[in-house]
């Protein structure tokens, strides 16, 4: 069984590398949840259909017992598990009991958030696909239910893992409109659904879960088919005749398999907002599959989302029933595009102290290391969260990293060519500051160095070319983790930049 480690774990940027680090992560579970199964699993008189009921409290306990049953039934070459009192059966109690006693079990609210809201948006998908589809799918239910509850699990250790990833990908794809493939090369090197698709494959999850990504990686032209009768809402009568003109893009769309599909599509595009384009497709889609008006579509999933948040809902996470209370039209705004959060008042009572520290004359500093330290605590101070400090050769030719903060560590031995980036040619002629933001950051961009875009990702950056005797020596480079500036936080940057130039002043004349 998989096991956790609280080390930093590298990154991979091959399907291969990914498969292997999340196959081998150990999901935490709730404690609550844990001793109760752990208890039910103790009393006799317990059936195997009570304790899969209380496993069912905890996504990350049912993946982790339904891949070790089906890890076994790969041995045994039988069919894999498709729910989880068939896994219990083939485990065995006592088997079972020595599985949860390797898990990882601590306080719910102690479980890393980005993993809870994952866990929660694959129990409103299931919410869904119960609501929709199992009472008129009743002796499919349990296919039903397993698969949209599974259906995002691959995505689940990699929330653990990695959970800046998935927040970047969502701020840039869902947010920002940016194409997915494109990101994803970017951010993980592969397609994120081919990497779900191998981990569903490794962990023969239930078939209808791989229908799913099949779909979407290699049956694109009959879902575009589909969606494009599903647009004609309007004319039902019509959408049949032209299903009926098309009998194997029927049979294709038909597919009990699909409910899944479905079901989780109508939760992820609720988080982005009821009133997207997200949306409106998948309850399209939705209400042509059912063959239901869309208006009874979209009452009826926002019936199902109020009851999933009466079930489920956290007050640290974010369920999209909480807008439907909204007026109509409001979104949920991400985090990444709301502006930093200003510096508290013991932040600058701390940049205060640097700041003064830096204005002291004579200079108390020994040696310019001394001197960038103090410049890198106040920039930390004034509520920078990435930057990094650079200093000139005496021709000007290239910028070495002094001080670093909020970067990976590698970045230190950074070295910049002047001659290759226009926007350091012109920083060091002169002492200057240029603020980076959406409406110039595609102009500005383009002409910085390539390492340090890489380093610096987001639309909104500050940099700042300091002088000595009339000549530029250093340069300051910082932002709030890629999003929109604190003013406060500017002005202090800017205050910041003064302070240290007098600093170098003093510095060089003791």
């Amino acid at each position: 069984m998989p096991t956790d480690t609280n080390a930093p774990t590298p990154r991979p940027t091959t399907l291969q590398g990914w498969v292997k680090l999340l196959d081998s992560v150990a999901l935490p579970v709730p404690q609550a949840s844990h001793d109760q199964v752990c208890r039910a699993i103790a009393n006799s008189r317990s059936s195997m259909r009570d304790i899969a009921e209380l496993m069912q409290g905890s996504p990350a306990l049912a993946l982790s017992v339904i891949r070790e049953a089906n890890r076994h039934a790969q041995t045994d070459m039988s069919e894999p598990c498709e729910n989880l009192e068939v896994a219990i059966s083939r485990l065995g109690l006592q088997r079972t009991e020595a599985l949860l006693a390797r898990l990882p079990a601590m306080p719910q609210q102690d479980i890393p958030p980005a993993l809870r809201q994952l866990q929660l948006i694959s129990q409103h998908a299931t919410q869904q696909a119960n609501g929709f589809f199992a009472s008129r799918l009743a002796r499919l239910w349990q296919d039903i239910h397993w698969g949209s509850l599974l259906f995002l699990a691959p995505l689940w250790p990699l929330a653990l893992k990695f959970p800046e990833l998935l927040e970047e990908w969502e701020l840039r794809v869902i947010h920002k409109g940016q194409p997915a493939r494109q990101v994803e090369h970017q951010l993980f090197g592969v397609r994120l659904l081919e990497l779900c698709q191998a981990l569903v494959e490794l962990w023969r999850l239930p078939i209808w879960v791989a229908q799913g990504y099949r779909l979407l990686l290699s049956e694109q032209r009959e879902l575009a088919k589909v969606l494009r009768i599903a647009r004609d809402a309007d004319h039902p009568l019509r959408q049949q005749n032209r299903l009926d003109d098309d009998p194997t893009l029927r049979r294709w769309l038909n597919q009990p398999a699909n409910t899944v599909l479905l079901a989780n599509g109508l939760a992820l595009s609720a988080q982005h907002a009821w009133d997207s384009p997200h949306t409106l497709r998948w309850q399209l889609l939705t209400s042509l599959y059912l063959q239901m008006p869309l208006d009874d579509v979209q009452q009826q999933q926002h019936q199902q989302a109020a009851h999933s948040a009466r079930q489920h809902a956290m007050p640290d996470l974010w369920h999209p029933a909480e807008s439907l209370l909204w007026p109509w039209g409001e979104q949920r705004v991400h985090r990444g595009l709301l502006p930093a959060a200003a510096p508290t008042a013991e932040d600058l009572a701390k940049w205060r102290q640097h700041c003064a520290a830096l204005l002291v004359e004579p200079s108390r500093f020994t040696n310019a290391m001394h001197l960038t330290t103090a410049a890198r605590d106040a920039l930390v101070a004034c509520g920078m969260r990435r930057g990094m400090i650079l200093m000139a050769d005496r021709s000007q030719s290239n910028l070495r990293v002094h001080q670093l903060f909020g970067l990976p560590q590698e970045a230190a031995t950074l070295n910049l060519s002047v001659s290759q980036s226009s926007v350091l040619q012109r920083l060091l002629a002169q002492p200057a500051q240029l603020r980076l933001t959406p409406a110039n950051n595609a102009q500005f961009s383009a002409l910085l160095p390539n390492p340090l875009r890489a380093l610096f990702g987001g639309e909104h950056l500050l940099l700042r070319s300091l002088a000595n005797n009339g000549r530029v020596i250093m340069l300051l480079v910082a932002d709030q983790g890629g999003g929109p500036l604190a003013d406060i936080s500017v002005q202090a940057f800017g205050k910041t930049a003064q302070c240290i130039e007098k600093a170098l002043h003093s510095f060089s004349a003791r």
